[in-house]
């Protein structure tokens, strides 16, 4: 008498395979995103909403956002142009980390935290 493939094996046979099978194509998306410097859980913090843009504490680390259209309020003003930080970490926030501007524009150094 013939029997079906499927009455010699359990249904569950097939299951750890077929895991297996979709482990490795989840493990080898996630090595070939890592390879190429792509990450789908990026997140890109930006410095301002996008009706606003950053200014700078003249003679502090402290920095804020501004109404587009607005002037910085007294003891903040614009970022120099061409070096204006767009995301959290990029170079150019990383740049303002250490320096500020003086009250006649000048960039300087920020004083080392103690």
């Amino acid at each position: 008498m013939f029997k079906p493939r499927s009455a010699h094996r359990p249904a569950l046979a097939t299951r750890p395979r077929r895991l297996l099978g979709v482990t490795a194509v989840l493990v080898g998306a996630a090595a070939v995103a890592g390879l190429t410097g792509c990450s789908a859980l990026e997140i890109r913090e930006e410095m301002c909403m996008s009706t606003e843009y950053p200014v700078l504490a003249v003679n502090s680390s402290g920095s804020d956002c501004v109404p587009k259209g607005e002037e910085p309020g007294e003891g903040y003003a614009r970022y120099p142009e061409g070096k204006v930080p767009e995301v959290v970490g990029d170079k150019w926030d990383v740049y303002w980390d250490t320096r500020t501007l003086d009250e006649d524009g000048n960039i300087v150094k920020l004083p080392e935290a103690h």
